[in-house]
């Protein structure tokens, strides 16, 4: 009866093993392919207070 309760235990955990390797292979994907996109989609990186340049030269105080 040991062998059959530590087979079975044996399986339960190796199946749980296989379902976090998995989940956690899916989620670095999409977390690579989430920093691909951010990377891609940069635009010029703004001023400190979020505004861009343009415009900003001829206005005193900016």
């Amino acid at each position: 009866m040991a062998d059959d309760t530590d087979k079975s235990t044996k399986q339960a955990k190796s199946s749980r093993d296989d379902r976090l390797k998995s989940a956690l292979r899916e989620n670095l994907k999409r977390r690579k392919l989430q920093a691909r996109e951010r990377a891609a989609s940069a635009e010029p990186s703004p001023n400190e207070d979020g505004s861009q340049d343009e415009g900003a030269a001829g206005k005193p105080g900016t």
